[in-house]
């Protein structure tokens, strides 16, 4: 077992095989003390995930280590794994071709993912989407030349050793033999994912199959606080986001710049985590239904109520009939827009953050919607006329600690990546952030090798193999098979949030091991 560094907040657990995932997977959830936000198996690790403040990393690193010295719990004393039925209709495009390429007929083929008793190793990709493995099976399925850029939700697919469903339409390249209509992501239910680790899963052969579609709830009606007449080039709604369910494949999304967050909802009295809106970009405009206050934190932009100027990082009346304009953003690019009493958002896994790559919680806001308020407000609004702030600047030092994987690179590339003044590509979103520069070159042995699907987190600085890192972003995918050369801090975090097209970026470190 190799324990190594994943920021200022994690550790992976690297172990030789998929099967000593699963033990240290058990074991650790079974003596899993406070602090521990996420534990998320993959290939041949799993990502432990605290909050430093309640289990600082050493204390972390040595419950790790002495759960690995502990004795192993005999199979038949160790509490049965959930098992469910998934019912499989084989009508998948690509089931006579992987047939034929494994050297079987299509029943043959059918058969043995039949009698196979498959167990979910990990989830990723997309919530919900388990990776199923079984000692029955030892077929090594090819993966297609070209990935689909639309696997229909429902579609059960192999690839390699694994067997999966897929539980919404999403791109893919795994090769498709049926279809279920299985739940196996309902963000609205008890228990929303079906097949999560340790899971134990059995195929039963269906004559047909309807897939329901996983359609996000309507807003929660209430008085409207204000009509959207433009939302400019995204507004979305974020809370806190989702913690503690990476291992389920639901990121942790929520607000972006965490400090604007929190300040835009002291100013109006709320309490911490309400839900604000998100606005990309700026040129957002509504009118008030009645009188409110609010207050707009984060990028600089323009802002004007019934015509007037007002300042930013102020408690601001809004009353019923004025407009509020939020102009294009001149330094940074989210604006963050609290109302007194929190946005009113339907609840999806504990949070109404819309979390853009997978598709969950409330819908971006559009030309024409009514918004309501929570009933969140607690606290006075603040009998202050405005708060410490300065506008993002140009330049974004970003601090950033130690990876999981920087013995891939090169000395010289793990000393250009800290000199390098980066620039921030157009393909800038809330999952990810591209970085143009120098390509970090990996080692010679390194070069020749691919890294299997191990946890990711925001902050993860992943490097493809053209050379140029990746940040992922609050909506990033909770799995990756890239290295991670290092992790923005959580501070850092916050600085990224507001990094535009454009904006240049310079990695400072924060870990004497990067």
């Amino acid at each position: 077992m190799v324990i190594r560094p994943f920021g200022d907040s994690a550790l992976l657990v690297e172990v030789a095989a998929l099967a000593d995932v699963l033990d240290l997977h058990a074991r650790l959830a079974g003596t899993r003390p406070a602090g521990v936000v996420d534990l998320v198996p993959a290939a041949r690790t799993v990502l432990v995930h605290v909050d430093p403040a309640v289990l600082p990393l050493a204390t972390a690193r040595a419950w790790i280590t002495g759960t690995d010295a502990a004795p192993r719990v005999p199979a038949d004393a160790a509490p049965a794994p959930d098992e469910v039925e998934v019912p499989v209709v084989y009508d998948g495009a690509d089931l006579a071709e992987t047939a034929s390429l494994l050297g079987l007929s299509t029943e043959q083929l059918i058969a043995r993912h039949l009698a196979a008793r498959w167990t979910v190793a990990f989830t990723g990709f997309a919530p919900g989407f388990g990776y199923l493995v079984s000692d029955d099976w030892d077929l090594d399925v090819p993966r297609r030349a070209t990935p689909r850029t639309r696997v229909p939700s429902g579609a059960v697919a192999l690839a390699g050793r694994f067997s999966g469903a897929y539980p919404r339409d999403t791109p893919g390249g795994w090769q498709l033999i049926g279809t279920t209509d299985a739940p196996l992501f309902e963000p609205g239910a008890p228990e929303p994912v079906l097949l999560r680790p340790g899971t134990r899963v059995r195929f039963r052969r269906a004559v047909a199959a309807t897939v329901a579609r996983t359609s996000r709830p309507a807003a929660p009606a209430g008085p409207v606080a204000f009509r959207v007449t433009d939302p400019g080039a995204l507004t979305t709604v974020q809370d806190a986001g989702r913690p503690g369910r990476l291992a389920d494949g639901v990121a942790r999304s929520g607000a972006a710049d965490q400090p604007a967050f929190a300040a835009a909802n002291r100013l109006v009295g709320n309490p911490v985590g309400a839900a604000v809106l998100e606005i990309a970009l700026g040129g957002f405009r509504a009118v008030a239904e009645r009188d409110l206050w609010i207050a707009a934190t984060g990028a600089w932009a323009p802002i004007r109520v019934g015509g007037r100027d007002v300042d930013p990082y102020r408690p601001v009346q809004w009353p019923a009939g004025a407009e509020l304009t939020i102009g294009i953003a001149r330094a940074g690019i989210r604006v963050v827009l609290a109302v007194r009493g929190g946005i009113a958002a339907s609840d999806a896994l504990g949070s109404a953050a819309t979390d853009t790559l997978a598709g969950i919680g409330a819908e971006p806001l559009r030309a024409g919607d009514e918004v309501a308020t929570a009933d969140a407000a607690r606290h006075p609004v603040p009998p202050i006329d405005s708060w410490p702030w300065t506008p993002p600047p140009d330049v974004l030092v970003v601090d950033v600690a130690a990876g999981p994987r920087a013995d891939w690179f090169t000395p010289a590339a793990r000393q250009g990546f800290l000199d390098t003044r980066w620039i921030v590509d157009a393909r800038a979103d809330r999952v990810g952030i591209r970085l143009d520069g120098p390509p970090l070159e990996r080692t010679a042995d390194a070069a020749a090798r691919e890294l299997p699907s191990e946890g990711m987190l925001p902050g993860a600085v992943q490097v493809p193999p053209d050379g140029r890192p990746v940040i992922l972003g609050p909506d990033g995918p909770v799995t990756g098979g890239y290295p991670v050369i290092a992790v923005v801090t959580a501070a850092g975090r916050a600085a990224l949030a507001q990094a535009r097209p454009g904006s240049h970026l310079l990695l400072r470190s924060a870990s004497p091991r990067l």
